[in-house]
């Protein structure tokens, strides 16, 4: 099996495992099962681990193999889209971590605030900015194609998935989520908002960004 074949593998298995465990009809009968919803969160996240891991690992392993397909989009201005946006992603990830929202995997306050004026799964969502904006700027080999691709693809499904299975089982849910949208930047004024009501995390999400790009190739190679 190639690289690339092996990551996208390890990949429908990374999503079908959230998607199964987390489900309406699966889920109640784990917590059933190990007594407990801590417990349940500690399966959940070591079989997440157990096969993103060497996900990563093989990716990395095999970075730039494979027949090479060009990029999405050219030109020199979207390296600064890739700059600007993955500043987007970074402080999008802070503020959802700082606050976390009745979508969490441990869920927060329902009072929508924050980020969540921009978007009810900023964690999330930066993970789909992640893998598509390295999809359209970076050079596509098959092993990346394979890696970058799935983010944005298991985001829109895993988020519209939680969406649904919190509809169903929290009643307080669907104040949140009518008042928050699923897209971000959907909502103009939302962003003012996120700046106005969470200033220090965003500031600290873009900071990181920052920080992260210009260690880049010593951490991750030329990109």
């Amino acid at each position: 099996m190639t690289p690339a074949l092996l990551i996208a593998a390890l990949w429908i298995a990374f999503a079908g495992s959230h998607l199964a465990l987390s489900s309406r009809s699966l889920r109640p009968r784990v917590v059933t099962a190990l007594g407990d919803e801590r417990r349940f969160q500690g399966l959940y996240s070591l079989v997440a681990l157990a096969i993103f891991v060497p996900l990563v690992a093989i990716y990395f392993r095999h970075k730039h193999e494979g027949p090479y397909l060009g990029r999405l989009f050219e030109g020199q201005g979207l390296r600064w889209l890739m700059f600007i946006g993955m500043g987007a992603a970074f402080a999008m990830a802070v503020a959802g971590l700082a606050r976390p929202s009745p979508a969490a995997v441990v869920p927060g306050a329902t009072e929508v605030r924050g980020i969540y004026h921009v978007t009810r799964h900023p964690v999330l969502m930066a993970l789909g900015f992640y893998g598509l904006l390295h999809l359209c700027v970076v050079a596509v080999n098959a092993t990346e194609l394979a890696f970058f691709a799935p983010f944005p693809l298991f985001v829109w499904i895993g988020a519209r998935h939680q969406d649904q299975r919190k509809l169903a089982s929290m009643p307080d849910y669907k104040r949140f989520h009518e008042a928050t949208p699923f897209a971000p930047f959907s909502r103009p004024a939302g962003v003012l908002a996120a700046l106005r009501e969470q200033p220090v995390p965003i500031a600290l999400g873009v900071a990181l960004a920052v920080v992260v790009r210009w260690f880049h190739p010593q951490l991750f190679g030329p990109g």
